[in-house]
Parts: structure tokens; sequence; C-alpha cells
């Protein structure tokens, strides 16, 4: 079994492709990541054709504040992946969105197909969307119908339609793809790095995190409600890009105790784990939102909506909320902020549960599990 990989972008493909270079079963990875940057989060002598340029375009379509032409990247990308496909790999690999050339090359050459959908069935991702922006009194301009398109022919197309939580999952059938033909692999998290040696050494108020885009998608609005309407002295930090779209909208809560810290990466994100005493990721849309895993890891006590990879950790003992419900949101973080013992619980059985099946290498076996279903008859994979 050979497996070529195809992604515009990292997501958790450079993880994929570490564990099947470890399992001895990858091809080659193809990235809009320059080759350089791309090595520092992989294995040695991992095969590599990269497309900067288009990860260049991207990053300063963001910087110069201007809309990022989607769809031409994903084209362009599935047009580079298909034309460098390895003549030795039987299994393409490819991130939704950008792998519908490649895909079709793949099926030409007689390869087997796996589309990774790190959200929702898409068409459910945009209705979402778009009811949630209405009920904020926002217009969402909805995702690009090229882009649901592409993404369509790339369900059609494939043997596997892989995601990362029963929820995400589920979205699927109703819009006509088979269920046999979906399957779900939880991330990975790597313990060392987020694990906290002891208690908390930084004083002061409870501190709720939350990680993210901070906008509408992961449930931040929602989030702001709750916050505001718990009292008392905790303090809520936000950590990650703010949407432009809900910039207006933070106007609408008091911001005393609300602190945005923007993105953070390396060892700030880890510290800033480190320095909280509860997390919270309440999207209304996920794929399985991999901080999560980061916050169990780290000891952190979890409160996260029924939309998120939250609901597939068996035995973690998260306070689960449906998505969008504001007032299940507060109740869930005044249950663990005036419960410090039963707080203290869910952190321990988060990071035992992590620690029982959900880093990078739980991870890579089972995605050497799914994919062994498409390999010719050599016997079994092997998972030492």
């Amino acid at each position: 079994m050979k497996v070529a990989l195809c992604v515009h972008g990292r997501f958790h493909a450079f993880e994929l492709a570490g564990e099947l270079s470890r399992h001895g079963y990858l091809a080659q990875l193809a990235t809009t990541y320059p080759a350089p940057v791309a090595r520092r989060f992989l294995p040695a002598g991992v095969a590599l054709r990269t497309a900067p340029w288009l990860e260049m375009l991207r990053r300063l379509c963001g910087k110069l504040g201007v809309a990022t032409p989607d769809h031409l990247i994903a084209h362009r990308f599935g047009a580079f992946a298909a034309a460098t496909l390895p003549e030795r790999a039987d299994i393409l690999v490819g991130w939704s969105g950008a792998s519908l050339e490649a895909a079709r090359e793949a099926r030409r050459r007689g390869m087997a197909v796996v589309i990774e959908r790190g959200s929702t069935h898409i068409a459910h991702q945009n209705a979402v969307l778009t009811e949630a922006h209405a009920r904020l009194g926002l217009r969402f301009p909805g995702i690009d119908p090229r882009l649901m398109a592409r993404e369509a022919e790339e369900y059609a197309l494939a043997d596997l339609v892989v995601t990362g939580s029963s929820a995400a999952a589920a979205t699927f059938a109703p819009h006509g793809v088979e269920v046999a033909k979906v399957a779900v692999n939880p991330y990975g998290v790597d313990l060392e790095r987020f694990a906290r040696p002891g208690p908390p050494r930084r004083p002061g108020p409870p501190r709720i995190l939350f990680v993210g885009q901070v906008g509408v998608r992961k449930g931040v609005p929602w989030l702001l409600e709750a916050f505001t309407r718990l009292g008392g002295d905790a303090e809520l930090h936000l950590v990650g890009p703010l949407e432009p779209a809900f910039r207006p909208l933070l106007g609408r809560w008091p911001g005393g105790r609300v602190h945005l810290h923007g993105p953070l990466r390396g060892e700030a994100l880890v510290q800033v784990f480190a320095d909280a005493d509860l997390f919270c990721l309440p999207s209304i849309e996920e794929g399985f939102g991999m901080v999560v895993l980061q916050a169990m890891a780290a000891g952190l006590p979890v409160v996260a909506s029924t939309a998120t990879g939250a609901v597939d950790i068996p035995d973690a003992l998260p306070i689960l909320v449906g998505p969008g419900d504001g007032a299940a949101l507060e109740e869930g973080l005044r249950r663990a902020l005036n419960d410090p013992g039963h707080r203290e619980a869910m952190a321990a059985a988060g990071r035992r549960a992590v620690a029982g099946g959900f880093t990078w290498a739980d991870y890579g076996r089972r995605a050497v599990v799914l994919l062994g279903r498409f390999k010719d008859a050599e016997g079994p994979p092997d998972l030492r």
C-alpha cells in the first residue's frame, strides 16, 4: 500500500504524512507550504512536491485585507497535485475543496480516492452559517457555489470520505452521501507538548479559555452572551484571529473581563492553556476541534458543544451543550466554575482519555486501518 497525500495548506495532513511514513506507506506529500517549512513538521526523507506560490498568494491576500481567491487556489492546486501524482501510489488522500483534479486523475489511473473533510458536509455548513448569521442580524454571503460544486464532485468520486467526528459524519447522509462511504477518525494531540507539570502558578480570578477563530462559526456570540450573565470575577480569554464580519458585534457585550489575544503559536499557545482554569469550545459547526484535545492534554476541564469532537472522546467527562444554546452554555460554565471538585474530576478524566487513545500515533494507526481496506491482498497492515 502506497499513499499519495495532497493538501492546500497544512491542517492535520502533516501529522498523517508522518504516521504513514513511519509505517512505510507514504509515497509523497503535495502541499502549498514551501519545502523548507514543511520539512520542519515531517520526518526526514518524506518525498515532497510543493506549490509555495499558492500559499504566498493566500497569505498576501490576508495581509492586504482583500478577498482570497479560494476557488482559483483550489483549482490551481488540484491541477498541480494531479500533474505530480507519483507513479508508485495506489491510494490518493486529498483534502476537500482542492483535490478535484487530482481525484479525477487518480480515478483514471485506477487508484482509490479518499477525501479528508475537516468540517461537516459543505451544504450543511453553508446552511448552518447562513441561519446563525441571520439570528445575529448579520449577512452571510454564503460559501462560493463553485467551491460547493467542487466538493460535491469530490464526495461523489471518493471511495471514502473521512471526517473527524461523528457529529460531522452524520451531516453527509441527508445530502445524499451513502452512510457506508463516510468514516470517522478523530484527530490527535502531542501529549508532552501540552502537559502541564503541576497546578497553575498564575494568581487571580478563574480564567475561561477559548481558542479558535473568534466569530460566529465557533459559537463566540453565545459564549459572550453566557459569560456576561455569569457575573462574578471570572475572566474570558479569547485566543485566535478575529473574524472580520464579527468585529462590529463585539460592542454588544461588556468587555471589562473579556480579553482578546489574537492568534498565538508555539510556546505562547502552550502557556495560555497552562494559565487557564476551564476551556470552552461552543462551536455551532465543526469538524472536530483539535483544541479540545489540547485542552484535555493540558489538564483542563472542558465545556463544549455537541457539534465538536468532544462527543467522541470516551470517558472524558466534558460538559456538553447544544450548539447555539446560550442558556445551556451559561449553566455548564456556572456548574464547572462553582464546583472545584467536579472541575478536577473532569480535568483528570480528560487527560486520561486523550492519553488512552488520542495521540497522533493513535490517529495514525486508525488511518492505516481505514486505508488498509483499499490495499491489495498482502496481509493485514503492520501497526507495530
